[in-house]
């Protein structure tokens, strides 16, 4: 399996990086994990087939994860003139926040007749589903109120496991959602610093023995982390970062 990082960034683009973004490919898979406001632009720096990604996860529905999917998929009806079907999956009420997202930026855009099917999926917490021929598994993680639901996924595919933390405080259920997995990208907003709503690397690294992973990179780092991410062992992600796993 390979992943390669479109955007890692934070919503202010602490670093001059993008929003979140990640390309998932193998042999049987071809997805978007999250697809921030400047998605579009990380895609069109790569040499990735748009019209071959077959599906986009959503974790939540702030817009430096999901802002993106308006322009994604204009451009595939007017530039990159898809044909086959695309699936959004995500939180209860994805195909709701789709609508009010698509028109508060392009007022009009969803009633425009296109020529691939637009399918949405609600993936339901703890119960793995088929997504594109991938098996997603949702869990719920502490981010907030507004914006939510909010989700961690656990994938498996092509014999991989990949979990990702979406945006999260501590929560216990991240060990069901990364334990033992081949890859595990989390978010360390901070170095050591606790607040409420997001993730500190020292308390990320008071769990991961528990866990177990095989491999953990950082993502979503703010300016305090990205300062001292030099004092970490761990992986820490940048745009157009390709893994393999």
């Amino acid at each position: 399996m390979e992943l390669e990082f479109i955007g890692c960034g934070d919503a202010f683009g602490s670093g001059g990086r993008l929003n979140t973004c990640f390309h998932l490919r193998g042999a049987r898979t071809n997805l978007l994990v999250d697809c921030g406001a400047t998605s579009m632009v990380g895609l069109n720096r790569t040499a990735i087939d748009r019209n071959a990604i077959e599906a986009i996860l959503i974790t939540h529905f702030h817009g430096d994860h999901f802002a993106g999917l308006p322009f994604f998929v204009l451009d595939a009806q007017f530039h990159s003139k898809r044909r086959s079907p695309l699936i959004v999956a995500g939180p209860m009420g994805i195909e709701e926040r789709w609508h009010q997202t698509a028109e508060a930026c392009f007022e009009g855009s969803t009633n425009i007749a296109r020529k691939f099917e637009l399918h949405f999926v609600e993936i339901p917490e703890r119960s793995p589903m088929m997504i594109a021929g991938t098996e997603v598994t949702a869990y719920p993680v502490d981010h907030g109120r507004s914006g939510g639901p909010f989700y961690a996924y656990r994938i498996r595919a092509g014999g991989r496991v990949l979990a990702y933390s979406g945006d999260t405080e501590w929560t216990d259920t991240l060990i069901e959602a990364a334990k033992d997995a081949d890859l595990f990208i989390c978010e360390a907003y901070f170095r050591d610093k606790q607040v409420q709503l997001h993730m500190d690397l020292a308390t990320l690294e008071l769990h991961l023995p528990v866990i177990n992973a095989r491999r953990v990179i950082l993502t979503h780092m703010g300016p305090d982390m990205l300062a001292r991410r030099h004092e970490t062992t761990l992986d820490t992600a940048e745009d157009g970062m390709i893994v393999k796993f």
